[in-house]
């Protein structure tokens, strides 16, 4: 039997070595793959004005003189002004490709600072890079200008402030001792007031630029030309050439850092040492920059800059270090130059090299400094405190400027200090200065005259000619005459400046008079030296008569002889005279004429009063005449409509007794109303100036009633017043054309209205009847506020109040009524002969008055047109 072999059952292998050749080959590929794209470089895109100077494929992008990138392509931006410049960037350049990374064109460059960018010279323009700080970015906006301080660039950069530029440029050398320590990198405006500048100073002479250093500009050649002469100062010939910074530095100071601000002065003087201060004057002219400060005719400082401010003009000027101790809290400084006049020119020198400002040290050396010094325009008066001081006043200018003389007995004693108005421009007002030595000579009756140049005195002894000096020609003088008294003259007290001797004796004479002031309300026709009269003879005259518009009246000031005290020390009134008083009569005519002085120039009276009758510290008033004086009046004012007939002379009375009087009438700018002026007799003032008091006119009505007023068709209109209640006073009042309904109705008479549908033959003065007799009036009438009927204000007398009541009733009973009928024929109704000429009201009451039916003020009552028949059988038991 053939034996069968068992088959053999081999595992298959899970991995063979033959897979590892393509996993070897696809992990390399996909190593190749990856480090090509992160090798390929980075895209970038940088915006530039222009494309001047770039080439795409050539321009490269450096970094501290390694290729770091280069220009792929460029293209026009969107709004077509500039480029965007495609670069490819080497991908290990990615870490510095941040917000804050600078980009700029290295072109070459030179000027007369130095060369620029030479290796662009040999291997052609490229873009330089700076790297920054912030979040990756692929598009980046170049720079103008290259950045002031670049990545390796050790050293410290500094601000300069200055007021200009000057010759100064980027790469102006920054010197110490003459050496080159730095330079300009740029420049800028700050706003429209000053240039900032950016200084570089190198690594090794950084340590020299200090918290406290100082910088000056030492660019070309500074020229100090003066009569003392001229001086010529420069740095270098690079300087002279680019301009130039020089600085000081102090080893104690600590040492500057990156960013740090300083002042850039225009020289070394200004710069290093000395004390700033500040003078404030009005103006600022004969001074400008360069002015010297001088002390006992040495410079010790000089000024800085002037600037105008709110208040005037402001200089900054610097003492010299060592002067500086020299200034103190209390020196004074003031402006000098050269002073012209006809005694010579002072100081002419100052005519070429300008004016200087003069400084005088004080005494207050341990006190700080002010922050400003005020610069006088006249050098300081050092015994000041020891003039005297004087105010003299005269009535117009004598020829007196200021710094005109005073002398005494052609001695120069003092000088006048200012010309000027009084306050009040009533007279001319002269500050004068005495010298210490002199100052005893003013007393109480002191006064000065004024001096004339030239002076000629003739008669017919022969002709005099007196002349002065060419100063009292130009400015004037004024000389002192002491006086005999020995009473000094009282601190603040005013001098007079009289035109001569002989009108100062006249003004002393008058100060032997008493003075008095009297108020008007016009200027009464008189003037200075206008006379004043008691009993026809003069005892005075008017000083001055003056507006015065606080109380729009006039103050006539009086003088009296001083030999009439006795008589003006009674109690007294004062009244202007008339050139002609005429009074007529039924005994005659009376007529007196004034005196003739009076009549050309008017006059005023003094009378005296009954001490019983006059009112005690009394202002003193002008009156109009002699008996509105005598009956001490008080003025006041009332306006009333244009078409009011008033004229002057009008009475003023109370129930047909005179009051008052109206002395003037005008018609006022608005033509609309007129303003009367008037007087209330001293007796009744007192009750008819109350602010409650109501003037109105009274003129003449005629009616069928009769005529009312009849006395004004002789005199004209007058006007009638009715006293006020009030406790206020008053001057002005209102005036009306007609009084008031119950102007003259009694308080306790029974007030009402009747109203009625018409007016018709009712007017004021009406009379109500009552069985025939009149027991009331209509006192007024208006329509009512809707305009549909008409209200009449009516009373009752107080002794027939009882006879009306709610129950009664009123008719018109004026004229005839007459009823025609066909069956019945015809009645006539007719009341008295007064009611049918003037009109009427009838009134009947049914009812007995009691406390419940009693008629109260002020109700308002129909007005029936016609009675019935059973109101005139009312017959109630009152």
């Amino acid at each position: 039997m053939t034996q069968i072999e068992s088959p053999k059952v081999v595992k298959k292998k899970l991995f063979s070595p033959i897979w590892l050749l393509p996993i070897v080959a696809l992990a390399l590929g996909a190593w190749l793959g990856i480090k090509s794209i992160k090798e390929s470089g980075i895209e970038i895109q940088i915006h530039f004005p222009s494309a001047t100077g770039i080439d795409v494929g050539k321009t490269l992008v450096k970094y501290q003189g390694l290729t770091v990138g280069k220009v792929k392509d460029i293209g026009i931006d969107e709004d077509l002004k500039g480029v965007n410049v495609k670069v490819m960037m080497d991908y290990r350049a990615k870490p510095f490709l941040n917000k804050e990374t600078l980009f700029w064109l290295v072109t070459p460059k030179a000027s007369i600072t130095g060369v620029e960018g030479l290796d662009a010279l040999f291997s052609g323009n490229y873009i330089a890079i700076q790297p920054g700080k912030g979040n990756a970015a692929t598009f980046f906006e170049a720079e103008r200008q290259p950045p002031p301080m670049q990545v390796g660039s050790e050293g410290v950069m500094i601000e300069l402030t200055a007021d200009k530029l000057g010759s100064l440029d980027v790469g102006s050398p920054v010197f110490f001792r003459q050496i080159p320590v730095g330079s300009v990198v740029s420049y800028r405006l700050d706003g429209n007031a000053r240039v900032i500048i950016s200084a570089f100073i190198q690594e090794q002479y950084a340590r020299l630029v200090k918290k406290n250093s100082h910088f000056w500009n030492v660019s070309g050649v500074k020229v100090d030309a003066s009569l003392a002469g001229i001086k010529v100062n420069t740095e270098s010939l690079a300087s002279i050439l680019a301009g130039g910074v020089s600085f000081s530095s102090d080893d104690k100071a600590p040492a500057a850092q990156n960013g740090d601000s300083f002042a850039l002065y225009d020289s070394e003087t200004s710069a290093l040492g000395g004390i700033e201060v500040s003078l404030t004057m009005n103006d600022g002219n004969a001074i400008d920059k360069g002015t010297r400060i001088v002390y006992r005719g040495i410079t010790i400082g000089t000024l800085q800059s002037k600037q105008l401010t709110a208040t005037g003009v402001t200089a900054v000027a610097k003492f010299e270090p060592e002067y500086a101790n020299l200034l103190t809290s209390d020196g004074l400084f003031w402006l000098e130059g050269a002073d012209i006049s006809l005694s010579g020119i002072k100081n002419p020198e100052r005519l070429l090299t300008g004016s200087v400002i003069n400084f005088l040290p004080g005494t207050n050396a341990n006190t700080a400094l002010p922050s400003s010094f005020a610069l006088q325009e006249s050098a300081p008066d050092l015994l000041k405190a020891k003039k005297r001081q004087l105010t003299i006043t005269s009535t117009e200018n004598m020829g007196l400027t200021a710094g005109a003389e005073v002398r005494y007995k052609q001695l120069p004693i003092g000088q006048v200090l200012a010309v000027k108005l009084t306050k009040d421009l009533s007279a001319v007002e002269y500050q004068l200065e005495l010298q210490p030595e002199f100052a005893s000579l003013v007393r109480s009756d002191s006064y000065f005259i004024p001096e004339s140049a030239l002076s000629i005195d003739a008669s017919l002894d022969g002709v005099s000619v007196k002349t002065r000096d060419m100063a009292t020609l130009t400015k004037g003088a004024v000389s002192l005459i002491p006086g005999t008294s020995d009473t000094p003259l009282a601190a603040n007290t005013h001098l007079s400046l009289f035109s001569s001797i002989d009108e100062a004796k006249q003004f002393f004479a008058r100060q032997q008079r008493l003075y008095f002031t009297l108020s008007s309300v016009d200027g009464a026709d008189v003037s200075q030296g206008s006379p004043i009269y008691y009993k026809k003879m003069q005892i005075g005259s008017v000083e001055s008569v003056n507006w015065q518009s606080k109380t729009e009246d006039f103050a006539i000031k009086i003088a009296i002889d001083k030999q009439f005290q006795p008589l003006v020390q009674k109690p007294k009134v004062f009244w202007r005279n008339s050139a002609v008083d005429v009074s007529a009569s039924l005994a005659g005519i009376d007529v007196a004429v004034a005196p003739l002085q009076g009549a050309l120039k008017g006059s005023i009276s003094l009378g005296l009063l009954d001490s019983s009758t006059a009112e005690p510290n009394a202002a003193l008033k002008l009156y109009e005449s002699k008996q509105l004086a005598l009956a001490q009046a008080q003025a006041i004012k009332l306006t009333l409509p244009a078409s009011a007939k008033l004229a002057a002379k009008a009475a003023i009375r109370y129930q047909g007794h005179q009051v008052g009087e109206v002395t003037q009438v005008k018609l006022n700018a608005d033509l609309t109303t007129l303003t009367a002026t008037a007087y209330l007799y001293g007796d009744y003032a007192e009750h008819f100036s109350r602010s409650d008091t109501e003037y109105h006119m009274v003129d003449a009505q005629i009616s069928l009633a009769g005529i009312k007023a009849p006395e004004t068709l002789i005199t004209g209109p007058y006007i009638g017043v009715l006293p006020g209640k009030s406790n206020q006073k008053a001057t002005h009042f209102q005036a009306k054309l007609v009084e008031s309904s119950y102007a003259n109705v009694a308080e306790d008479a029974l007030k009402f209205t009747l109203e009625d549908s018409n007016l018709g033959s009712m007017k004021v003065g009406t009379p109500i009847f009552f069985r025939g007799i009149k027991v009331g009036q209509i006192d007024g009438y208006s329509l009512s506020s809707q305009g549909n009927s008409v209200l009449m204000q009516a009373h009752i007398e107080p002794q027939y109040s009882h006879l009306v009541n709610q129950s009664s009733q009123f008719w018109d009973a004026s004229g005839i009524k007459v009823d025609v009928g066909i069956f019945s024929g015809a009645q006539i109704e007719a009341g008295s002969l007064e009611t049918l000429l003037a009109g009427g009201i009838n009134v009947a009451t049914k009812e007995t008055t009691q406390t419940g039916n009693r008629l109260s003020q002020g109700a308002v009552i129909k007005l029936q047109h016609k009675a019935q028949s059973e109101w005139q059988e009312w017959a109630p038991v009152q």
